[in-house]
């Protein structure tokens, strides 16, 4: 069974875990695509995150592919739009010129409507600030973001991957010229990829009721089991190759989180998915983690942590062994 949690101070009720739809002709076809979106859908999960740029570094992939195939699962599935909360991001380069990506009014205002048509809707629940634009000052997008919330083409304004003097510096300026806030934000958070939201933005997004929706919770499937101890990555996947991976099959902190993982998820009776994202999901600020997914049996491993929360001991035991990244 699903559960819903307010997302910030938005009142939107999302589902614990959110669908991340990067994995879209990526590392998953078109059809495995709908199949993801009708097994969330069917869960309860009423939250899909993507962005314009997904999947544009794939082979043959131009920007916007993950945005197309959710306009035409929506239109085809008949998806209620009240019932349904789409987030997706604006920053990257999704055309050639000096506007072509970044945070200007002059990108903010195309790209928009390139994603509005893209995904077949009238409006956007979440619009997003992939990353922060060093070139654009922030009054400007915060500006460029309140005219479209005014316009009634953006419902509400998150950011992702600011680090907290970023953050604090955008609620400030919405806060002086009275215009719309950043309401979420989306960082790379997980066991194992901890330190800079816990020692920056977790205080910061608790004062401030900002709905936080965490990316890679599961860390590109490294804090699933699939990893273990003396054993070799994978010769195909996300995983093969990867040298974050590498060092951290390497670091004996990083095994002893691995194996104290599968302790505890054995203890539970759940597996290691479960587990860890119960770890996320016991965490008061945040709203939502966002899971992706190659197919429809693999999010279905995830389903269940919904409605899980660790117990005292086993947070401790993790943050024990977990306090670094």
């Amino acid at each position: 069974m699903m559960n819903y949690r307010t997302l910030g101070s938005t009142r939107l009720q999302v589902s614990e875990l959110c669908l991340g739809t990067m994995t879209f002709r990526w590392t998953s076809t078109e059809d495995e695509a709908y199949q993801v979106m009708d097994a969330a859908w069917d869960a309860g999960i009423n939250f899909f995150d993507t962005a314009d740029v997904y999947s544009r570094w794939a082979p043959g992939n131009p920007g916007g592919v993950a945005e197309e195939i959710i306009g035409k699962w929506l239109v085809t599935r008949r998806i209620p739009r009240d019932k349904i909360i789409i987030a997706t991001k604006v920053r990257g380069r999704m055309w050639e010129g000096a506007d072509g990506e970044g945070l200007s009014r002059a990108h903010i205002l195309r790209a928009v409507q390139d994603s509005l048509r893209r995904l077949q809707i009238e409006y956007i629940d979440l619009y997003q600030s992939h990353s922060p634009d060093e070139h654009t000052p922030q009054e400007e997008t915060l500006r460029a973001y309140d005219d479209l919330i005014h316009q009634g083409t953006v419902r509400f304004i998150g950011c992702s991957n600011f680090n907290a003097q970023q953050l604090r510096q955008a609620l400030d300026i919405s806060q002086a010229l009275r215009i719309a806030r950043y309401e979420t934000l989306q960082p790379h958070y997980n066991l194992i990829w901890r330190g800079e939201f816990e020692n920056e933005l977790q205080a910061l997004c608790a004062q401030e009721n900002i709905g936080v929706i965490p990316y890679s919770p599961l860390q590109g499937g490294f804090l699933t089991g699939k990893y273990k101890r003396g054993r070799p990555l994978p010769a195909t996947g996300r995983g093969a190759n990867n040298e974050r991976f590498k060092k951290w099959l390497q670091d004996e902190r990083a095994l002893t989180l691995l194996e104290t993982l599968e302790q505890i998820s054995a203890e539970r009776g759940e597996s290691m998915t479960v587990t860890t994202l119960a770890w996320m999901l016991t965490n008061p600020v945040v709203s939502s983690a966002i899971i992706g997914a190659n197919n429809a049996a693999q999010l279905n491993q995830a389903l269940p942590a919904s409605g899980k929360k660790l117990g005292a001991s086993e947070m401790e035991r993790l943050h024990r062994i977990s306090q670094w990244s």
